[in-house]
């Protein structure tokens, strides 16, 4: 995981503002979150089961998360990668899974794998955020 700084980093805004205005560049709401936190994430690459991440984690200040009105913060963003099986699952439970059609996914090889060229998806991460920033027509809170 790279954390860096960022614009984005302590500025305030209704959340559901933002859901939409994050939508068109491909970054979502994670749907795996708690009331009072949460996160957006994008995806910067992906390929042969490595998929690198942008994650921007925000805090709820006031009302419900995933309510449209409920206004959040944002804190440090950060980069990470994934990487997956491509391949089949062989473990004892590969058969009753595959019978019973219990498990759609494989967990990740390694849900932080190493990032090289930390630079580059530094760099990456930060125009992404500027560019869905510079989309807002008026300047969020801080």
């Amino acid at each position: 995981m790279l954390q860096f700084d960022s614009r984005i980093e302590g500025k305030k805004a209704e959340f559901g503002y933002i859901r939409d205005l994050f939508e068109p560049f491909g970054c979502h709401f994670c749907t795996n979150f708690e009331y009072h936190k949460g996160q957006f994430d994008t995806i910067l690459y992906r390929k042969d089961g490595e998929t690198i991440y942008l994650r921007m984690p925000f805090r709820v200040l006031d009302g419900e998360l995933d309510h449209h009105a409920a206004y959040i913060q944002f804190g440090k963003p950060f980069v990470i990668k994934h990487v997956v099986n491509l391949g089949l699952d062989y473990d004892e439970n590969s058969l009753l899974t595959a019978t019973a059609g219990l498990s759609q996914f494989q967990d990740p090889l390694d849900r932080d794998g190493e990032i090289k060229d930390k630079s580059r998806w530094v760099k990456a991460g930060k125009e992404k955020i500027d560019q869905m920033l510079n989309s807002i027509k008026d300047e969020l809170v801080s």
